[in-house]
C-alpha cells in the first residue's frame, strides 16, 4: 500500500472539512498546517450563533446572482476565512503555515494571511477555472 504525500493527506482532510458547509450553493474547506501539524478547519458558511442559510434561505439564490459577485449579500464566511479566525480565537500563530483549500482563494482571503505563508489548493479548481470557455 503507498502512502499518499503529506500534501495530498492534508487535501483529503481539507476535503472532508468542506462537507461541514451549511452553504447551499457551494462546499469548500479550510485546513491551517504548520510543521506537518494541522492547527484549524474552516469550511463556508455564516459565523457561530447565525442561523445557517439552510434554515433561512439564500439571498443570492433567491436573486439569481451569479457565482463570484456580489458577496455584499451573503451572510456567510469564506473557508479560508474560518479557519484564521478559529486560530486567533485560540491564540495559535499561523505564521509561516501551509493554508490548504478545496478551491483557489480569493483576493482578500490570500491578504489575510500575509506573504509569509503557503497556498495548496485543489488542482480540479485551477483545470475547472483555467478551462476554455466555448462561445
Amino acid at each position: 500500500m503507498q502512502r499518499p504525500s503529506w500534501d495530498q493527506y492534508f487535501m483529503d482532510i481539507t476535503h472532508l472539512v468542506a462537507t461541514r458547509s451549511t452553504c447551499l450553493r457551494r462546499q469548500v474547506g479550510a485546513i491551517v498546517v504548520k510543521e506537518r501539524n494541522i492547527l484549524a478547519t474552516g469550511y463556508n458558511g455564516v459565523p457561530s450563533g447565525i442561523s445557517h442559510c439552510e434554515t433561512v434561505g439564500c439571498l443570492r439564490e433567491r436573486l439569481s446572482v451569479p457565482s463570484g459577485e456580489r458577496h455584499e449579500l451573503c451572510r456567510g464566511l469564506h473557508a479560508e476565512q474560518n479557519a484564521i479566525i478559529q486560530a486567533a480565537r485560540h491564540g495559535i500563530n499561523i505564521d509561516a503555515s501551509t493554508l490548504y483549500c478545496t478551491t483557489m482563494p480569493c483576493v482578500i482571503c490570500t491578504q489575510f494571511t500575509g506573504n509569509k505563508n503557503r497556498w495548496w489548493w485543489s488542482t480540479a479548481e485551477i483545470d475547472r477555472r483555467l478551462k476554455p470557455t466555448v462561445n
